[in-house]
């Protein structure tokens, strides 16, 4: 039975990512799956490893957020297995992701990190995208770590308005 449930599992993580035609981080998905009680963090967090070490996924750690991508061997997988998920889950999935895409779509494509210059300063490199196209890349060198941290948190929420603001007064 538990074996059982790790399949499932596993299929509804491949399912969600061969539904959206981006990656999705991890917080990402564990939102969706423990959000509906399919499973328990650390059924989840067994379930991504494995998927990544059989190369059915891929995943990319950047600063805090690691980014999980379908490889073809894991579509390969999902088309084999597809039929396993309930129709009652694929349907959950598909009402989710149509709600939720932008949302998601945004919270990927935006992006602030920041590391130590050479100089001693830190420098908070924020970016969003749209799809593959950078829409902004901007570097701020601030004197110490604690207002790296803030700015970076703060591009998270402000990223929107702060572009409009940026485009309004540049053209």
């Amino acid at each position: 039975m538990i074996q059982d449930s790790l399949t499932l599992n596993k299929l509804i993580v491949l399912y969600m990512l061969d539904r959206v035609a981006f990656p999705m981080t991890a917080a990402q998905v564990s939102d969706f799956i423990l959000g509906r009680e399919y499973t328990v963090f650390l059924t989840l967090q067994q379930v991504i490893g494995e998927l990544t070490e059989t190369g059915l996924i891929s995943a990319k750690t950047v600063l805090n957020r690691t980014y999980l991508s379908l490889t073809d061997e894991g579509r390969e997988t999902l088309e084999l297995f597809r039929n396993r998920i309930n129709i009652a889950i694929r349907q959950d999935i598909n009402t989710y992701l149509r709600e939720n895409e932008c949302a998601l779509r945004n919270e990927i494509s935006v992006s602030g990190r920041y590391y130590k210059a050479t100089s001693g300063e830190y420098e908070a490199q924020l970016t969003a995208k749209d799809k593959d196209i950078k829409l902004i890349d901007l570097t701020l060198s601030v004197p110490d770590e604690s207002t790296a941290t803030a700015i970076c948190e703060n591009w998270q929420s402000k990223n929107q308005e702060i572009y409009q603001y940026l485009a309004k007064e540049l053209f």
